[in-house]
């Protein structure tokens, strides 16, 4: 299943109307500076924050589902991921669920046994992608996913992505990297001062 997701009018402070739509299936890449937005609207759509306007998820509102739901359907990947257990493992319902991803994505298995003391910041970011995708979610909000990476292991997480954005998951990508967004996405939503803009 997929995801079709509309934004009517969304807006908080720091953050100006913004009306667009992500369809099923699709890679937007977020752009702009420091400061213009871009983390303010993924929270807004995620529900993290007090806003208001309207969202949808193939057509339905989003105050028709619990905030639960609606953050297991439409998931959100932070700058800088929450960790709460003392073991990379205790964070993972399935680890053998996990494995593909986390090996595609460069990490090893007995990473599952690591305390959280032990994976790097770039180690970190990958592993919180992973825990996102085995919600199986039908949008994805990713916010600077690649930020700590070195190109390499950045380019895992590129095609780990593609493969699911090509299996019918809806990414909305923040990047500052020109490349990467041309790389990922056919269309971009340009951000400067909370004001927004789409750009094929």
């Amino acid at each position: 299943m997929s995801g079709r997701l509309d934004l009517i009018g969304l807006h908080r402070p720091g953050l100006e109307p913004v009306s667009f739509s992500l369809a099923r299936g699709e890679c937007v890449a977020v752009r702009g500076p420091s400061g213009a937005g871009k983390t303010l609207l993924l929270r807004a759509i995620a529900d993290l924050d007090p806003n208001d306007g309207e969202v949808r998820l193939n057509g339905q509102r989003r105050e028709a589902m619990s905030a639960p739901a609606w953050r297991r359907k439409v998931g959100y990947l932070p700058a800088e991921p929450g960790w709460w257990a003392e073991s990379v493992g205790e964070h993972f319902a399935d680890w053998a669920a996990a494995r593909p991803q986390v090996q595609a994505l460069g990490l090893p298995d007995e990473a599952r046994d690591w305390p959280m003391s032990r994976p790097s910041t770039g180690e970190r970011q990958r592993l919180a992608l992973v825990r996102a995708l085995l919600v199986d979610p039908l949008v994805l909000l990713l916010d600077e996913p690649t930020a700590a990476l070195d190109r390499g292991a950045a380019t895992a997480v590129e095609q780990l992505i593609g493969a699911r954005v090509e299996g019918g998951l809806s990414v909305l990508w923040v990047t500052h990297d020109e490349a990467q967004a041309a790389r990922v996405a056919r269309r971009f939503l340009h951000m400067e001062g909370g004001r927004s803009w789409v750009a094929a």
